[in-house]
């Protein structure tokens, strides 16, 4: 592999014109389903795109946008941003795209805006929503991106390996495509609050992730995934970006033997089966564990795995187009956790994976209707998580040191405080413009747990440019 990279660098460069990189968000019933070759990989987002779907002919757009939320919970909030998004394309070489929402919010902290730049102010925050992205493609091999956005890795709604519910970061990546592979390297430059003490101020942290996508058939796509976190600067020293993490054809977990720190390791495999219009996918994250222990049933604390199983597909009848959504989800506890946030799965408070953290699993379905501009989506899960209890971490929070644990066996998925409950969201939406995807909705969220057993609604109005994930599905 080493050789093909370096031998491709000194091809000349080749006619491909690359004419934008894809959007990360669940896809939409119209949308068309792409012809699979050996050639054809899907796991990774966003996409790249040798035909544009946006531009057209044209070499700049400049598209408005809105984020008008109004929401109705036990009081009423709202979120009010507008701005603007530049895109274009550079002799079908590089592509461009910047999009900015500026804005005010009154909201709870679940509905809170998800951005890199925010300043509260009591109840009401002033935030700058960024996304953005240069993409260049020399040839049929190789793509180079930067920007700062979110990626995904994966098929499902949800992702066990990089999701995008956390708040867009700084990135690197470079991508090949050869024969039936699809290989990628993401250098992602993260960050943490000083919560101790507590200051305004921010500590780095960074990763460096590789996955490879092998297309066994055109019908079987095997993966495999692994991921490095580690801190730019400790009591001990001040490395700043690991030399030895980029290099793009490196075993993290031996390189971090090799180098004795304590960084965090998470190494992973998916399966893919394309089955005309339906695909069946699953994935399984393994953060650490002891084989000998999962043989004998012990429960140990440091067996920390976890995995999806999903499946998806759509069908039409005449101009109704739908598409349908099974998803199962688990993690152990302790799963992506570390000995403090700067080392653990997660990025400005939020898990890099699954919104739910560690110690739980969910069972999720999702179906979609789509008539010309009209829509309608049913959302439903049922999970059962664990948390907290008597000052002890049960392994839930990924946030929360490990160390802070009760025992060291005996541990299981939603241990400690635990509860279960449900969450449906009924949405309604019609498309009023093209561009900018700006959509008016209604969606109705019910959610009920063991906590209160309480059956709670939640209303939420809005006009919004749907260009990036703002999904409150958790």
């Amino acid at each position: 592999m080493r050789l093909i990279f370096y031998i491709s660098f000194l091809l000349p460069v080749l006619a491909f014109g690359q004419n934008d990189v894809g959007r990360i968000f669940e896809e939409m019933p119209s949308d068309s389903i792409e012809k699979r070759t050996l050639k054809t990989h899907t796991t990774l987002g966003p996409k790249v795109r040798q035909q544009s779907k946006s531009l057209g002919d044209k070499k700049i757009q400049l598209t408005p946008l809105a984020d008008l939320n109004y929401i109705q919970t036990t009081h009423s909030l709202f979120k009010l941003g507008l701005g603007i998004e530049v895109e274009g394309r550079i002799k079908d070489k590089f592509y461009y795209r910047l999009a900015g929402v500026e804005g005010i919010s009154q909201t709870d902290a679940f509905y809170s805006p998800k951005t890199y730049v925010a300043d509260s102010n009591g109840q009401s925050s002033i935030y700058t929503d960024l996304h953005g992205r240069i993409s260049y493609t020399p040839n049929h091999i190789f793509n180079f991106q930067a920007g700062l956005d979110n990626n995904f890795i994966g098929e499902g709604t949800r992702s066990m390996f990089l999701s995008d519910y956390s708040s867009s970061f700084p990135f690197g990546q470079i991508r090949m495509r050869f024969w039936r592979i699809e290989y990628s390297i993401l250098y992602q430059f993260m960050r943490e609050q000083n919560v101790s003490p507590a200051t305004n101020k921010w500590n780095g942290k960074f990763a460096s992730s590789h996955h490879l996508s092998f297309n066994a058939a055109k019908w079987l796509s095997i993966g495999f995934f692994e991921s490095v976190i580690f801190q730019p600067k400790d009591t001990l020293n001040n490395r700043g970006f690991e030399v030895e993490y980029l290099n793009p054809f490196i075993m993290y977990r031996p390189q971090e033997y090799t180098l004795g720190s304590s960084d965090n390791v998470l190494i992973g495999i998916d399966l893919n089966v394309y089955l005309k219009r339906t695909t069946i996918y699953t994935q399984f994250i393994m953060d650490e564990f002891v084989l000998s222990e999962i043989r004998n049933k012990t429960g140990w604390w440091a067996n920390k795995y976890g995995g999806q199983l999903g499946v998806k597909g759509r069908f039409k009848k005449g101009n109704h187009h739908f598409f349908y959504r099974l998803e199962y989800n688990f993690a152990r506890p302790y799963t992506y956790a570390h000995i403090s946030p700067e080392l653990n799965y997660g990025n400005q408070g939020m898990p890099l994976a699954h919104p739910y953290g560690a110690s739980f699993f969910e069972i999720l379905g999702v179906v979609k209707w789509q008539h010309e501009k009209y829509y309608a989506k049913l959302f439903t899960n049922y999970y059962l998580r664990g948390e907290n209890y008597n000052n002890f971490n049960y392994g839930a929070d990924i946030y929360d040191p490990y160390i802070n644990r009760p025992y060291e066996y005996g541990h299981f998925i939603g241990q400690g405080a635990g509860y279960n409950g449900t969450k449906t969201i009924l949405t309604f939406g019609y498309r009023v413009l093209k561009n900018g995807n700006l959509n008016a909705f209604v969606e109705n969220h019910f959610n009920a747990s063991t906590i209160d057993n309480k059956l709670h609604y939640n209303l939420v109005i809005g006009l919004r440019s749907m260009l990036w994930n703002d999904r409150r599905n958790y």
